[in-house]
């Protein structure tokens, strides 16, 4: 791979993050001055699947058209852009062949076709030896059971196919023309070995899964190459190099945690998912983990992002597109305002139902949760809130409990970043039921972290410590202190209950 030069120019340094989410994605141009970063928003555009047939597909070309609509915008300043890089969500992939850049369009995570494969995945393999493998979650949507269903649907296409490629992979090797499986985003397929450092040669014997079509694995901040000479002539850039930093957002995010040094916090990227977690520095692969849900992935400098998938506003915009539907059309801040005016733990749900992760009529089944487990039902827009919010708030809390046993540390310090640090009463309510200091903040990590990770290639940043340091310097953190009340830790108990009662099990639970 070609090398970076650390020069500078006029004191200032720009980049360029390609931020692509499961509902959007963004364009963002950071500057780098000093002990300081400023990103501002450059191009938003909608991220729609597409129904194809019985399928859900992403529209790949839509994605592509709108990131160089966003790299027009940026040419068109005038300013030295030093590189760029994508991230995006993980498990979803990209078929590509010697000559065609997209075979198919790609599945998104959600289309029902793994569901009889994870079946057979642990019934023929084995959770055990799968985890004891990967040390990653078991989720339906996970890369190895979509693999497995295209091995055995989709065998012609796979003789034709060079290889796959996560999502931000695939539009890095489209700006460069360098196809490279960044570690981050490799390590959330269930199968990637954290402990070997590749891919797992025994799963992918077990799947039948040829080796010629794994990509070569690099790790975070790895220099692909310049801007492809055809991206050149469409969007005016010249003299851009892409960089793969942590190809997986959540990984970005972690690494813009405007965090100490000391190992008493953990932390928790909040939006449609929530993802909470410490860092190690070695995965962690016992019973015990596999058995609560935990994962482990890769993050910056090789670090484990030890953590849990769990359902996060998900619910919440479920319900609000359902009101929308039915012509009732609320703003998040409204139905916040509103929850907060609502009756203390009247209802609460378990996020980690599995009827919540499908979309639909998310009111009613919220409803039928309650009417099963015996409490009373939310009957107002305000009351479905307050159920979603306080139910997370208390999920948070039940999670840091095993993350602290598991790992043997104390954690007093929670920061939230990403969309969902902006629900002040989400914030407060976590703060109130897990008794720990909430920090909230940065909104926009994901693509702080990415264009922080690019100066780290550049040289400008020389370490994780010092990266941090220039979040806490650049934007503002608030911060939420428990507030003492018997009420919470009640409502603990009850919500443990309704846990216990549930019959179903989710991540080894």
């Amino acid at each position: 791979m070609p090398s970076l030069t650390s020069e500078k120019t006029n004191g200032t340094s720009h980049y360029i993050a390609c931020d692509l989410g499961a509902e959007s994605g963004r364009v963002v141009l950071g500057s780098l001055v000093g002990n300081r970063v400023e990103i501002e928003e450059i191009h938003r555009f909608p991220n729609h699947p597409v129904s194809i047939l019985d399928s859900t597909r992403w529209d790949l070309l839509a994605i592509y058209r709108e990131l160089k609509v966003g790299l027009r915008k940026i040419a068109r300043r005038h300013i030295s852009i030093r590189s760029l890089s994508v991230d995006s969500w993980g498990v979803d992939y990209v078929w590509s062949g010697a000559s065609q850049p997209i075979l198919i369009p790609p599945y998104i995570y959600r289309d029902a076709r793994t569901q009889s494969f994870y079946a057979r995945a642990v019934e023929d393999i084995g959770k055990e030896l799968i985890y004891a493998e990967t040390g990653v979650q078991f989720m339906m949507i996970n890369t190895l059971y979509q693999l497995m269903a295209d091995l055995e649907h989709c065998p012609n296409l796979l003789q034709a196919a060079q290889g796959f490629l996560g999502i931000a992979d695939f539009f890095n090797f489209l700006f460069s023309g360098v196809r490279r499986a960044e570690v981050s985003l490799a390590s959330t397929t269930q199968l990637y070995n954290p402990t070997q450092k590749t891919w797992s040669k025994l799963l992918c014997d077990l799947i039948r899964l040829p080796s010629r079509l794994l990509p070569e694995i690099v790790t975070s901040g790895t220099l692909l190459g310049p801007l492809h000479p055809e991206v050149e002539k469409e969007t005016g850039l010249t003299n851009v190099q892409v960089i793969a930093t942590c190809s997986h957002d959540t990984a970005g995010a972690i690494a813009a945690v405007p965090a100490s040094e000391l190992p008493d916090w953990a932390y928790l990227n909040s939006g449609t998912w929530s993802l909470i977690g410490v860092e190690l520095r070695a995965p962690l692969l016992s019973p015990e983990a596999r058995q609560a849900g935990f994962t482990n992935e890769v993050g910056a400098g090789g670090a484990i992002r030890f953590l849990r998938n769990i359902i996060g506003l998900w619910i919440l915009q479920e319900c609000r597109r359902h009101w929308e539907r039915e012509g009732r059309i609320f703003e998040y801040q409204d139905l916040v305002s509103m929850a907060a005016d609502s009756e203390l733990h009247r209802s609460l749900i378990d996020p980690d139902d599995p009827r919540f992760v499908a979309p639909g009529d998310m009111p009613a089944k919220i409803v039928a949760f309650c009417r099963e487990t015996g409490q009373p039902v939310p009957e107002t827009p305000g009351q479905f809130t307050r159920a979603i919010v306080e139910s997370l708030a208390l999920l948070y809390r039940d999670t840091l409990s095993v993350l602290e046993r598991l790992t043997s540390r104390t954690i007093r310090y929670l920061h939230i970043m990403g969309g969902g640090s902006k629900n002040d009463l989400l914030n407060q309510f976590a703060a109130d039921a897990t008794g720990r200091t909430i920090l909230a903040g940065p909104v926009e990590s994901t693509a702080i972290g990415n264009i922080l990770l690019q100066a780290v290639a550049h040289r400008e940043i020389h370490s994780l410590s010092e990266m941090r340091a220039i979040v806490r310097a650049s934007f503002p953190i608030k911060q939420f202190y428990p507030r003492a009340s018997s009420n919470w830790r009640s409502a603990y108990e009850q919500f443990l209950q309704i846990r216990k009662r549930q019959p179903y099990s989710l991540g080894g639970r």
